[in-house]
């Protein structure tokens, strides 16, 4: 049955998109996946508004270009500009240091929710974004700093993730060779851009026309090669010499001690080169990357300085999983987890419906998701549309205390049930 034949013009903006039941079902699951992990450690969850004032949500926009991919506009009941938050971090920062400042530290918060982006037209960049994460206020310790990597390792797994690698960098391991050289801010964010996309070639020419002692370029030029497993550490404990990264490095051998005992470690690589979000991050960061896709579906680290900007000094680490990234990383591992299926569909043959409707109040007692097929038809043409809208049994009821037929969608095999066997929740579909 069509209701119009000529569908209005339906096109959405650039960066949005409509999610049918399958989808919808597999992002739904993905969350609640995440969110039985992060309560399995401890966290609780917050809901965040999708609207604020702007001034104050700037307060928390650290890095990324946030700031100019925040949506904005004005507010006709007070007169000051609003935004859509393009990223909740910010937002936990806020509620804790504003709504939670009196509870005792640390405080485990956890939230599923969407934000919007400003985003360059260009195919596939999302303005609509699925981000659930973590925030750990209040600790500031490796052992804290490896708890977050754990559970990301976990969460990867509980979504059906198998081949993937959480790589790990310590931005201050970098601020330590960098503290104090003569290079001007234009020069400096060029070699910190070069070691992040690991162009060694770039690099030296960059170095050579810097005037840096050799011993100096050579601490620099190691960066982009301080890439792989645990004896990273140790090579980068050799090329440098300054107590800043030192104590990065040792800080960083605690957190891979910890989660030696997490058992973890075989999805751990360390990158000493990795410095995305090295100006607002106060430490260690860490990506999450599954097999042959090219975007991070996570990423974290700490960032000790975000809730001062809401006059709240707490140390802080936390971390981000993209649902869309997930989403399509695990499409087809979800086929196999996920289908948005209802249990049954019930269909009556009989002039009284009482009897239907009454099977229909009671299989949902026991927990069974269930619906009534109101539409006038022939039992054939119930059939059909419950294979098409992937329903597993359809029930035909044909009145008040005679058997109820069950035919099964998948096969086609039916049996009968009795109202007694109902009564005394014996059915078993």
């Amino acid at each position: 049955m069509r209701f119009s034949d000529s569908p209005p013009d339906t096109d959405l903006p650039k960066g949005v998109r409509d999610f049918l039941p399958l989808k919808a079902a597999k992002v739904e699951y993905l969350q609640q996946q995440l969110q039985q992990v992060y309560r399995s450690w401890g966290f609780r969850p917050v809901i965040t508004p999708q609207l604020e004032f702007l001034d104050v949500l700037e307060r928390g926009l650290l890095g990324d270009g946030l700031r100019e991919r925040t949506f904005r506009f004005d507010d006709r009941q007070s007169g000051r500009m609003l935004a859509f938050p393009p990223d909740m971090t910010p937002q936990i920062a806020r509620i804790a240091a504003t709504r939670m400042s009196e509870l005792p530290l640390p405080l485990r918060l956890c939230y599923n929710g969407r934000v919007l982006r400003h985003t360059e037209q260009q195919a596939g960049k999302d303005r609509d974004i699925f981000q659930s994460g973590v925030e750990l206020i209040g600790l500031d310790s490796p052992e804290a700093d490896a708890e977050l990597i754990a559970m990301a390792v976990e969460a990867l797994t509980a979504v059906g993730a198998q081949d993937f690698t959480i790589d790990i960098g310590q931005v201050e391991f970098f601020r330590g060779v960098m503290d104090g050289l003569p290079l001007g801010a234009h020069l400096a964010e060029q070699v910190a851009d070069a070691v992040l996309r690991k162009d060694s070639s770039e690099l030296t020419v960059l170095l050579q026309a810097s005037e840096l002692p050799d011993n100096t370029c050579e601490e620099i030029l190691a960066l982009p090669r301080l890439y792989g497993g645990r004896e990273v550490l140790e090579r980068a404990e050799k090329s440098v010499s300054n107590p800043r990264s030192r104590k990065a490095l040792d800080g960083l051998a605690q957190v891979l001690d910890v989660l030696d005992v997490y058992g973890v470690l075989d999805h751990v690589t360390i990158d000493l080169g990795e410095l995305r979000g090295l100006n607002y991050h106060t430490g260690v960061t860490f990506q999450g990357f599954l097999s042959g896709v090219g975007q991070t579906v996570c990423s974290g680290g700490r960032y000790n300085n975000l809730t001062q900007k809401y006059a709240f000094s707490a140390p802080a680490t936390g971390f981000t999983f993209s649902l869309l990234h997930l989403l399509f990383a695990l499409d087809k591992v979800l086929d196999e987890r996920v289908v948005p299926s209802c249990d049954l569909l019930i269909f009556s043959t009989g002039t009284s419906l009482r009897a239907a409707q009454s099977l229909a109040c009671q299989l949902r007692k026991q927990g069974y998701s269930v619906a009534r097929d109101i539409l006038d038809r022939t039992q054939e043409e119930a059939l059909n549309y419950a294979r098409q809208m992937n329903y597993r049994y359809m029930a035909v009821v044909a009145g008040q205390g005679q058997d109820i037929e069950m035919i099964s969608l998948a096969d086609g095999k039916q049996k009968t049930v009795s109202w007694e066997q109902l009564d005394q929740q014996h059915v078993v579909l």
